[in-house]
Parts: C-alpha cells; structure tokens; sequence
C-alpha cells in the first residue's frame, strides 16, 4: 500500500498535466466529471447494478459511490464531492480514510439534487464529463462531453501512469488465481455454472463487480465467442473447456482466456499450436510496431497451422487473401485495457481524435494504433469451428480448400482463444499474465 500512495501521488501530476493541457487548448476553466447515476429498472423499485464512469475511477479508486463528483482544473488540489446521505435502508459509504484521501479536498454531499451548492458557479466555463446530459442541463453547463475533451482524455490515457501499471499486475494476480482453480474444477469435473462459481470464490469477486461477464464454456459451447449461458449440468462427456474472465483492482482490469483439452488428442495438439502462435505475436511487440499488422500476421501465421492440421488444403497467401482464416479466426486480435476491459482510445492517431478505421478485411479489430511505451494491450489469438461461418465457405468454391472430415473431427471441441495481458516497455514487453505463471 506504501507503494501505491507513493506512486498515486505521481499519478494525480500526470492527470492534473493533462487537465491543465486540454482545458487551455479549449478554453475551459476546467472539468466537473460525475461519477454516474443509479438506473432504475423499468417497472420496479430496484436498480441496476452500478458502473462507475471510467474518467471517475481513473482519477481515484472509487467506483461504487453514485452520485459523486470530481471538479479538477489541473492547477489546485481536486476536489471530490463524495455522496454520503442519511440512509437507513442501505450502506452508506465510509468516509474516505485510505492512501489517495489526502491527495484531495472532499466534502460531503447528503442530497444529491444539491450538488450545485459545491459547483463552481461560473459552471458555463466548465465542461460536464459524464452520461446524465440531462443532469448537466439542469445544473447550467454549456459544454458536455466535448469531442475535443474526450478524444484528448482517451488518446492520452493509453499510456498508463505507474500507479496504474502496479494496479493492473494486481488485477492479473487476482485473476490468474481464479483462472487456476477453474483449471482444476474442469478436469474435476464441475459444470459450466459450477466452475464460474468456484472462479468467482477465488477471486473472491462477486459477478457485478468482475469487469464483464465471463465466458465459462465446455466442448462446443466454446465455439461461441461471447458464450454466457452457463449449463447448470456437465457433459456426458468433456472434451475441451474455455474460460475467458478477468477482475478488478482499484477499478482497474484484467482480461484472460485459457483453453484446454480433457485428453491427450488432436485438440491438445491444436491448443500447443496457437499457444506458440500467440507467444511469437508478443515477441513482435515493441514500440512503433502496427497492431494492424501483428493482426494480419496473425492471420498468416495460424493459415500455416490450419495447413499443418490438415483442416484446410492450399498456400497461407491464398488461405489468408480469400478470407478463410477469418472464417476460423473471426474477431481481432485484441485491444486495449485499462480503466475498461476495452479502453478507449484503440483507434485515436493523435489527440485530436483522427481516427483510424480497420482494414476492411478485418473489420472487427479493436485497436489501429502504432504501439508505444506503457500501453497494455491484451493478444488473443483464436481459432474455432463456427458452423454459421463455415456455411459461407459451402456457398463458393473455397469450399474444395476445407477439409469437411477433420472439421466434423473438431467441431464437438468447439474452438480455442488464449489472451494474455501484456505492457509495452521501450526494451521489452512484459505478460504479466504469464510472469505469473499461467502457462500452457
């Protein structure tokens, strides 16, 4: 904790740097950022589980109290309008005691309708930051999530500060201990449901506050990219397991996929094959490198195991030209990771927001920047037996290049993705994933 109140301190200076930056450009006094509201559900007296605006928690590790505000201008100390009400049906938030406390002023706001009393009151100078524009409306600002701002904000916040650096190392260490006791539920035999619920223990996490919904999937329900079902009863039979879940630390995210199979076979095989692959992606990672382009070589490069596996006949040139690597590897190679499973940020050229499309071939990409010093990213290599897409390749000619036996051989196995977490340095790239050791 020593470490981080040290390095949390260095982190407000860089925010505050940035502020300063982007509010002179715009001529703004500064920037008032709501933490959000609660969502009622509809026809109920009940709410939505919260989620915190993520330009909030980078600020400070606060990320179930609704109803807050921060006012920075990067010049004086951040205020923190932190929401405590008198409240006897529920918990109220402990007034904060821990190692960013004193780094900001905080006053204490019991009715959440009168946060103007604590608002700067020329707060036509001040851009809103949040998803409440009707709130903004009310309360009289003029500017609400400017582009300019924003684009600014999530150009910038790819390059993570050290503070964040350690907190994401912690979110990698919370998961990679829920992903090992999964790992031993399934060859044990648990159930889709099971193994989250053993996951979840482990990391000692509850659903609503891991940053996504995980992926827990047996044999073919693994060939479903966002597989969320969770079958309360196992398998007659177990072939092959993936399990793709992460947790937070300090609102920060981890994102990790493992797949296995429950015997020694031709999809164990496979599973080496694109664990290499994915090993040999990160070692091409270093600064000034094209995440576009480790997506593109990853397409060629698993075009040579589809070869190899004797599921499609052909040269990698021409597997990768007519798309059908991309019918066995559908989605990107990966992303960005921060504040959110998907930092924002992943198609910014410059901090102007100039956007960089993907290629039309590999549209579903989620990142189109050069890589540089302290971005992490997540590698996620896949391969799968999607019969949906399949069905694309039995419409044309490709089809002669598939080899529909070692499909149907396959097929019950579902598919495979390993994702590791990984930061770029100027010497080196370090997987934090596996430094902790969740190898193959």
């Amino acid at each position: 904790m020593e470490q981080l109140a040290h390095l949390y301190h260095d982190h407000l200076q860089v925010l505050n740097r940035r502020v300063s930056e982007i509010t002179s450009r715009e001529n703004l006094s500064g920037l008032v950022i709501h933490s959000g509201q609660p969502h009622r559900q509809f026809l109920d007296d009940l709410d939505y589980p919260f989620k915190v605006n993520p330009h909030f928690k980078a600020w400070l590790p606060v990320t179930d109290n609704p109803n807050s505000w921060l006012v920075v201008n990067g010049t004086d100390k951040p205020l923190l309008i932190f929401y405590r009400p008198v409240d006897f049906w529920h918990k109220v938030s402990a007034e904060p005691t821990e190692y960013w406390s004193e780094h900001v002023d905080i006053k204490f706001l019991t009715k959440a309708d009168k946060v103007a009393e604590y608002l700067p009151k020329d707060i036509e100078n001040w851009a809103y930051i949040g998803e409440h524009l009707d709130v903004a409306d009310v309360l009289g600002f003029t500017s609400r999530n400017p582009d300019s701002v924003l684009s600014y904000l999530n150009y910038h916040r790819a390059s993570k500060t050290d503070y964040e650096l350690v907190c994401m190392r912690q979110s990698n260490v919370i998961a990679v201990t829920g992903h090992q006791a999964a790992k031993t539920a399934f060859y044990n035999g648990a159930s889709e449901f099971e193994i989250l619920q053993v996951y979840l223990s482990a990391v000692s996490q509850g659903e609503n506050q891991v940053p996504y919904g995980s992926i827990v999937a047996l044999n073919e329900n693994a060939a479903i990219l966002h597989y969320t079902a969770l079958e309360q009863k196992s398998p007659a039979q177990r072939r092959s397991f993936l399990i793709d879940a992460g947790a937070n630390f300090n609102g920060y995210a981890s994102d990790i996929t493992r797949s296995y199979a429950f015997e020694k076979n031709i999809f164990d095989d496979l599973i080496t094959a694109m664990d290499n692959l994915q090993l040999q992606i990160i070692n091409m990672m270093k600064p000034g490198v094209s995440y576009v382009q480790l997506h593109v070589e990853t397409h060629y490069k698993l075009a040579q195991i589809l070869l190899d596996f004797d599921i499609v006949s052909g040269d990698v040139q021409g597997l990768v030209e007519q798309g059908i690597t991309s019918v066995f590897f559908p989605h990107g190679l990966g992303h960005m990771l921060g504040i959110q499973v998907h930092d924002m940020g992943g198609f910014l050229a410059d901090d102007k927001g100039t956007h960089i499309a993907s290629p039309e071939a590999h549209p579903f990409l989620r990142c189109t920047r050069e890589l540089d010093v302290n971005q992490v990213l997540t590698i996620e290599p896949g391969v799968y037996i999607i019969d949906s897409l399949l069905a694309g390749l039995k419409q044309d000619k490709r089809q002669a290049q598939v080899n529909w036996n070692t499909i149907d051989i396959l097929r019950p196995f579902g598919g495979i993705r390993i994702e590791d977490n990984v930061i770029i340095h100027g010497d080196r790239v370090e997987n934090m994933t596996r430094d902790l050791g969740l190898n193959r």
